[in-house]
């Protein structure tokens, strides 16, 4: 492990929070989610990951707002904004907050872009362009699931940060990668007791993910069936994708992604509220049961 990336795992610590609310552009929200961002450090979460094709300048208002945390992305599309602008846009950020911003990559899904082809390729492509343009590799993740982006993650980045997985494909990622890289997977909870209720919320929210064949391939990967994927999903694969329950449980799950082999865990809260509203009153929850 490269002193840069034993570095990084260090300030990210054991658990992040995954929010998509938080990279909302609306500007009568930016003081609430400053606040929210605030808050996070203090409930001393190592890292914010923003969702929804977020960017350097989602992150910048939530870095100014705070003292230490890290701010990522989880992801930028490599589809959405050319190498040049964002090696532009990581300088900008690192001139005025060094250290502080994660840029994660990842390649999207065809059903979202146009002209959407050569994904790997295109990976690499952009990768090179960042390469050429001085962003740091050890300053940039990639959302890797399948084994060759998961490989492009050791070689070309300080590591992975896969969306909608389970312990199973940490503990293959981490073979995959070695012990060096960071591995940073994404895991959502809903802090609700009743398994019909919160297999409910899941399912809703789970919904839009499985018409997208990147996670469904994923899963058919892992051993789950075409049955497991219809319908808004099985109870099996909601439970493994989902933590739910009381706090045993929900401590137990995120352990098991560590014991897998994630060196931290990127925790989305799941309401039905989710992208609406900051589940700030679960935050706190959840930081309580994590301690």
């Amino acid at each position: 492990m490269s002193q840069s990336t034993g570095t990084l795992k260090q300030r990210l610590g054991r658990h992040g929070v995954w929010d998509v609310a938080l990279r909302a552009e609306d500007p009568a929200r930016r003081g609430e989610q400053e606040d929210a961002a605030a808050e996070l450090e203090e409930l001393d979460f190592g890292a914010i990951w923003l969702g929804g094709n977020s960017t350097a300048a989602n992150a910048t208002p939530l870095i100014e707002a705070t003292h230490h945390i890290t701010v990522g992305t989880s992801i930028q599309s490599v589809w959405q904004r050319d190498a040049a602008t964002t090696a532009a846009d990581f300088a900008r950020l690192e001139s005025s907050q060094p250290g502080r911003f994660l840029l994660g990559l990842g390649v999207s899904h065809g059903p979202r872009v146009e002209g959407y082809h050569r994904p790997y390729s295109a990976m690499v492509d952009y990768l090179d362009a960042l390469d050429k343009a001085g962003v740091p590799v050890g300053r940039r993740v990639l959302a890797a699931l399948g084994p060759k982006m998961l490989q492009l993650a050791g070689d070309r980045a300080a590591g992975a940060i896969p969306y909608l997985v389970t312990p199973e494909h940490t503990a293959q990622a981490r073979e995959i990668l070695g012990q060096g890289p960071l591995l940073a997977p994404e895991f959502k909870v809903v802090l609700e007791q009743n398994p019909t209720r919160a297999r409910e919320i899941a399912r809703a929210y789970l919904a839009r993910y499985l018409e997208l064949p990147n996670y469904t391939d994923n899963f058919l990967r892992l051993g789950f069936d075409e049955s497991d994927v219809a319908n808004g999903g099985s109870d099996r694969l909601i439970d493994a994708v989902f933590a739910w329950g009381d706090d045993d449980r929900i401590r137990r799950r995120v352990h098991a992604f560590h014991e897998a082999g994630a060196d931290h865990v990127a925790l989305q809260v799941v309401t039905e509220e989710t992208g609406r509203t900051i589940p700030r009153e679960q935050w706190r929850r959840l930081a309580l049961l994590l301690r």
